[in-house]
């Protein structure tokens, strides 16, 4: 028996019936003609291309423009990762690869539909989801959502749809809740932003069934700037999973997405990232999340593959009694540097929050988390817990952690830890002295450390996630 056979003894069936070959499942790539493809580098004559395609109304070209001049005089952030590698004079901003958004799986060219059926979206479409959205390079190439929830008044629609047919609600939070002034990364996406997801749960609708988009860059030298705006009205449940994966080539991509969510009153929602992007993109996302009287938000966090990433998501509780939860995940592995973390703003009383956050480094590969707890004054009665637990596999490999808590209310409670370990001795050898192998026990031991971010997906994607920790573990532990 090899290696992965060996490991693959450790899951379900129905999990090692999942093709665990990175460059098998997500990491090849298709060629097709594309429609429309505007070249390398970005000024304000292609900034205007873009919008003309588009066919954008005026107030959004303003606004394209407004946001490429703060990003040109802006400089890459030097509190983080290195980004020196970023040429942006090399990226493809805007690559079409159909005319238009289908609605029929059938309408979808075939050489872009294998690359979704290869990566199991139609399939988990019909299985459990209420509704796909499918974004290949700039643009969403198909849209689909249930009958059901159309008659019930949910809108959902990739963001370019939704800039048309819903401008009214679009305009009025469009950059309200992430400015492009509040990063370069942030002002490039509102710069040249193509695709994403637009939501909007109406009052009270418990949406029972998860929504997803799939985000896959295809295209080298490709950037993809998704936008997603999701409003959850008041009394309303919702729960949203993206899933990004992109080829590996040896030159680099660019994923700088933006998310904004609206959590009113008494609304629920979860976000949920399964990302596996190969390790030639940097992934720079900014999330952020603003939730009202008692309403609950919560971002599922799971970072694997990319080169770089910095994303942190961020809530901020400006309602009495509302609740934010960050549980998140990152491995890296040789040549990744994992910078991830998450932001909760206290604002109101009464509210309350919990981080948790696990990592993973092997191979020489680097994990940091960096994170900010902020308690402004007057919000009383404020509960917070912090929970950071790294895993370090090898002697290359390095852990590193930058909390930052700012408490301006006394009547307030933190809680803050945090931990670094490496497999245990002792649990290798309790396993092994019942029959499993080292490699076979310390995947184990990896397996019931991401256990309490795992348990918290849906099953099909706690399935994928296990078997790519799994396939990413192989011949790590030493």
């Amino acid at each position: 028996m090899n290696k992965t056979e060996k490991l693959e003894t450790l899951l379900p069936k129905n999990v090692r019936d999942i093709n665990t070959d990175y460059k098998g499942k997500y990491g090849f790539s298709n060629e097709y003609k594309k429609i429309r493809d505007l070249g390398e580098g970005i000024d304000k004559k292609k900034i205007k291309k873009i919008s003309e395609l588009k066919k954008e109304p005026k107030w959004m070209l303003r606004k394209r423009l407004k946001a490429f001049e703060y990003f040109t005089k802006k400089k890459n952030p030097k509190w983080g990762p290195d980004l020196s590698g970023i040429d942006y004079d090399k990226i493809h901003y805007f690559v079409r690869a159909t005319d238009e958004a289908k609605k029929s799986w059938e309408e979808v060219p075939e050489e872009i539909k294998n690359t979704f059926e290869r990566l199991g979206v139609p399939q988990a479409e019909r299985k459990f989801l209420a509704g796909v959205a499918s974004q290949y390079e700039s643009e969403v190439v198909y849209h689909k959502l249930k009958e059901k929830w159309q008659k019930q008044g949910i809108i959902f629609e990739d963001t370019d749809t939704a800039l048309k047919k819903h401008s009214d609600i679009f305009k009025k939070y469009f950059g309200k809740i992430v400015p492009y002034s509040d990063n370069k990364l942030a002002a490039l996406n509102t710069a040249v932003w193509s695709g994403g997801t637009f939501i909007y749960v109406p009052k009270g609708l418990k949406l029972e069934m998860p929504l997803q988009a799939y985000f896959r860059i295809n295209a080298q030298n490709m950037g993809q700037f998704e936008r997603t705006l999701i409003i959850a009205d008041e009394g309303s449940e919702i729960h949203y999973i993206e899933g990004c994966t992109a080829p590996v080539y040896s030159t680099d991509s660019l994923h700088a997405a933006v998310v904004e969510i609206v959590c009113m009153p008494e609304a629920k929602f979860r976000y949920t990232t399964l990302q596996n992007w190969s390790t030639n993109v940097y992934n720079l996302v900014t999330k952020r999340a603003y939730v009202y009287e008692n309403a609950n938000m919560e971002w599922v966090d799971c970072n694997l593959g990319s080169k770089v990433t910095m994303k942190y998501p961020s809530v901020h509780l400006i309602g009495d009694n509302s609740h934010g939860e960050v549980l998140s995940i990152a491995l890296a592995g040789e040549g990744q540097h994992q910078d991830a973390g998450a932001k909760i703003i206290h604002k109101a009383k009464g509210t309350s929050s919990i981080i948790n956050s696990k990592s993973i480094c092997k191979d020489g590969g680097r994990s940091s988390y960096r994170g900010l707890l902020k308690i402004c004054k007057g919000a009383e009665g404020t509960k917070s817990k912090i929970n950071c637990d790294a895993l370090i596999l090898d002697d290359e490999s390095q852990t590193d952690t930058y909390p930052t808590n700012e408490v301006d209310e006394k009547k307030s409670r933190v809680e803050h830890e945090a931990s670094v370990s490496k497999v245990s001795e002792d649990q290798l050898f309790y396993l092994m002295s019942r029959g499993l192998t080292e490699e076979e026990a310390s995947a184990l031991v990896v397996s019931g450390f991401i256990e309490p971010v795992v348990k918290e997906l849906p099953m099909e994607y706690a399935m994928e996630l296990n078997a790519l920790i799994q396939m990413s573990m192989e011949g790590s532990i030493v």
